[in-house]
C-alpha cells in the first residue's frame, strides 16, 4: 500500500511544495517543529533510509543540502538541523527543522500550527531563497 508520501508524489494528496526534482521531492511538514519544517524524500518509495542505494542516498543529502541553504535565507533561525527518524512513514525522509536551540529538535515538542495562507506564504518565500 501506497505511503501518504508516495500520494504526495503522485499528486493524489496536496502538499505546500519547495523544490522537486526527477528523483526528490521536498515540501512542508504540516505538523511541525517550527515554521519550515521542511520533509526531504526520495520518490522511489523505501522504507528504511539506509536500504537506499548509494546513488539515492546521497543524491538525497545533496538535495537536502541546497534546500536547508534556502530555508536558512527564509527562516530567521541559528542553524537548520537535521533530523532522520523513520518512525512516523514507512518512507525514508530527512526533517530540516530551523533551529534556536538544540530543544527546537525534540519530537516530543508540540507541534506548531499555521493556516493555509501561513504554509503558503512560507513555502513560497524557501522557493524564492532556492534561486537567489
Amino acid at each position: 500500500m501506497a505511503t501518504i508520501f508516495s500520494k504526495i508524489v503522485s499528486g493524489e494528496i496536496p502538499c505546500y511544495k519547495i523544490a522537486e526534482t526527477n528523483d526528490y521531492m521536498a515540501f512542508l511538514d504540516v505538523k511541525p517543529l517550527a515554521a519550515g519544517h521542511t520533509l526531504i524524500i526520495p520518490k522511489k518509495e523505501t522504507d528504511y533510509l539506509f536500504d537506499l542505494n548509494d546513488e539515492t542516498y546521497a543524491g538525497m543529502w545533496l538535495f537536502a543540502k541546497i534546500v536547508a541553504g534556502a530555508v536558512k535565507k527564509a527562516i530567521p533561525c541559528v542553524k537548520v538541523g537535521v533530523a532522520v527518524v523513520g518512525l512516523e512513514v514507512a518512507h525514508a525522509h530527512i526533517h530540516l527543522v530551523p533551529l534556536q536551540s538544540i530543544g527546537d529538535l525534540n519530537f516530543s515538542n508540540q507541534r506548531k500550527e499555521f493556516t493555509s495562507e501561513e504554509y503558503q506564504a512560507i513555502a513560497a518565500d524557501i522557493r524564492h531563497h532556492l534561486n537567489n
